[in-house]
């Protein structure tokens, strides 16, 4: 996150004596990235956040990477596994993975979650398809609904609260910091003119949680190195009573991304909403098509010299694509050239708006798909550019609102 804010009681210089009305001293912690040089921020807890109660046993929780596939380009058709388990951990099935990021869907059926859950290692972008909750940590609350992406910075502890009816998310969790696009920042941060958002349409914590709690087991589990921690303290981690700095947990609407378009078709980077070491987001969202009298709005055939590129589909019919679900993932690996189906390129001729969404993933190392996505494979999809191929119908209605 690039811009500044406060939630809060804090005092007016930091590392100063900051006291509890009965006059014990507020417990300061530091939360941020990249050592005491990237972007951080002061927490102010009732309790020391350091005081472990107890201790349990780690378990697996990683995912298998399938590196002996063949070289192809993969449809996985996950549309029909409206559930995928009971809690928000439980639930997560990563599909896709390297060094670098993963992909995961999370369909669960409990609302909320009786523990919190920490990633030590990861920052994570959960992208809402369905579903409207709360996101709480202990830097307060973040509403969210269909169409955000909710940003949670590493070692924040957290937990979701969903509201009734269907939850389906796509997660991505990234192995570096998460952040706005370069290119749109002036040396200062700050989102420039020709940024598609600026900070206006960030929605940061707004009301942080009550803390004062009683004393008792709070457990919190914590994802890093493929295993699955859990700590119990006898405080609650939400103990904070004020914060400030720039490192927190957001929400940002799919819906508020600006589209650029042009006279000619415009290359995939003009889509880019986030960006980390070796991977970049991108949102496609509905938008005027190219505007000169000869233009051909589908994307012309590219080659993937450099990098792996992933869609996922959230409403709308993609011109470029046919027998593609919502909720599916196509991915098209490096060394292999991609482009529109058969007929879609003259069908594109004289349109002149979309109201497609998705959101892709383009990574710099070679991807994996994981022993959990083989369920979802659409195994005729790298013939279907093939003069003639049927494809299979979508199963699919639009879910957006």
């Amino acid at each position: 996150m690039s811009h500044y804010h406060r939630l809060g009681q804090i005092p007016r210089k930091r590392h100063t004596q900051f006291r509890q009305p009965d006059g014990s001293l507020y417990s300061e912690q530091l939360v941020g990235t990249l050592g005491f040089h990237g972007v951080s921020s002061l927490l102010y807890h009732v309790h020391p956040p350091t005081q472990i109660k107890h201790v349990g046993e780690p378990r697996p929780y990683a995912p298998k990477l399938l590196k002996d596939r063949p070289l192809q380009p993969e449809h996985l058709r996950t549309l029909a596994q409206t559930s995928t388990g009971g809690d928000y951990l439980a639930a997560r099935q990563t599909l896709l993975g390297n060094a670098d990021v993963t992909m995961s869907i999370c369909n669960p059926t409990e609302k909320r979650m009786d523990y919190y859950y920490k990633n030590a290692q990861a920052d994570e972008v959960i992208f809402v398809h369905e579903g409207r909750g709360e996101l709480w940590s202990q830097m307060g609350k973040v509403a969210f609904e269909p169409g955000d992406y909710v940003v949670v910075p590493r070692t924040i502890i957290h937990q979701l609260h969903f509201e009734e009816g269907p939850v389906r998310l796509m997660i991505i969790e990234s192995f570096s910091p998460v952040e706005t696009v370069r290119r749109y920042r002036n040396h200062f941060g700050q989102l420039l003119e020709h940024s598609p958002y600026c900070e206006r349409d960030m929605r940061p914590p707004t009301e942080l949680l009550p803390h004062e709690q009683p004393e008792g087991d709070y457990v919190v589990r914590v994802k890093k190195e493929g295993m699955l921690h859990e700590l119990t303290y006898a405080h609650t981690p939400f103990d904070v009573v004020g914060w400030d700095g720039y490192f927190y947990p957001y929400a940002f609407s799919i819906h508020d991304f600006e589209p650029i378009t042009g006279r000619l078709h415009q290359p995939p980077p003009v889509h880019q909403t986030f960006e980390g070491h070796n991977y970049v987001i991108c949102s496609f969202v509905p938008r005027l098509f190219d505007y000169h009298p000869l233009s051909i709005p589908a994307p012309y055939n590219h080659a993937n010299v450099d990098s792996d590129e992933v869609l996922y589909y959230v409403a709308g019919n993609f011109m470029s694509r046919k027998g593609v679900d919502l909720a599916s993932f196509t991915w098209h690996p490096t060394g292999l050239p991609h482009g529109p189906h058969p007929g879609t390129v003259e069908a594109s001729i004289g349109k002149t708006e979309t109201h497609e969404l998705a959101v892709m993933v383009d990574t710099f190392r070679p991807l994996y798909l994981t022993e959990a996505a083989l369920p979802y494979v659409d195994a005729r999809y790298p013939m279907s550019w093939n003069p003639g191929f049927v494809p299979d119908p979508p199963r699919s209605a639009d879910m957006m609102d």
